[in-house]
């Protein structure tokens, strides 16, 4: 990714909102098998068996939360608009892990750290500001040795800001260890650890 480009703007807000505005589920994470599939890799992914607490900003539906609430003691979810909070609650009800909030990033980051944040479907949304300022917050709260995932749709999409393949060859030039990888035609998968985590 050509970080210089600063002509590109964050996707605005009405695009969200107008998407929100059809239904609970507006993206249909919940009936389309691509979804399905994705999300049950990126679970797959996860170098741990547990983790103590996890982090999951635009999580749309709560889809991927149900599932990554298998594995995680405390999973704090976050959607910007307000309907995807509710949705993610009705979804997680019977996940006592899980809290879901409204907010976006990097804005509304929330206190305290993490050993695991997932960042799925979201970094393209964002202009260079505003993705330099998620990862100084990434650096920030994730533990040593805590692990980053990231899943983005590849093909280019005139509602994003940056393609998948540029997100995730930025984050790879973080200099953060390298673990799975998944490069489907659709979409890029990456799990990155924190530095500092030794043999632990």
């Amino acid at each position: 990714m050509a970080m210089t480009e600063a002509d590109r703007t964050a996707t605005p807000g009405d695009y969200f909102e107008g998407f929100w505005s059809t239904g609970d589920d507006p993206w249909d994470h919940a009936g389309r098998w691509y979804e399905a599939r994705k999300y049950r890799l990126t679970v797959d992914a996860l170098p741990k068996p547990r983790y103590e607490r996890a982090f999951e900003p635009g999580c749309g539906a709560g889809v991927l939360t149900y599932l990554l609430a298998e594995r995680v003691d405390e999973h704090l979810a976050m959607e910007r608009h307000p309907r995807g909070v509710e949705a993610t609650q009705r979804r997680c009800h019977d996940r006592p892990s899980v809290s879901a909030r409204q907010g976006q990033i990097p804005t509304h980051w929330p206190d305290g750290s993490f050993d695991l944040i997932v960042l799925s479907e979201l970094l393209y949304y964002l202009d260079r500001a505003s993705l330099e300022a998620t990862w100084a917050l990434v650096e920030g709260s994730l533990r040593p040795g805590g692990h980053l995932v990231a899943v983005h749709h590849r093909p280019r999409v005139a509602e994003h800001v940056w393609t998948g393949d540029e997100i995730h060859a930025w984050l790879l030039g973080q200099g953060w260890a390298k673990g799975t990888r998944i490069l489907d035609e659709g979409f890029v998968l990456d799990v990155l650890e924190a530095p500092g985590g030794g043999d632990a």
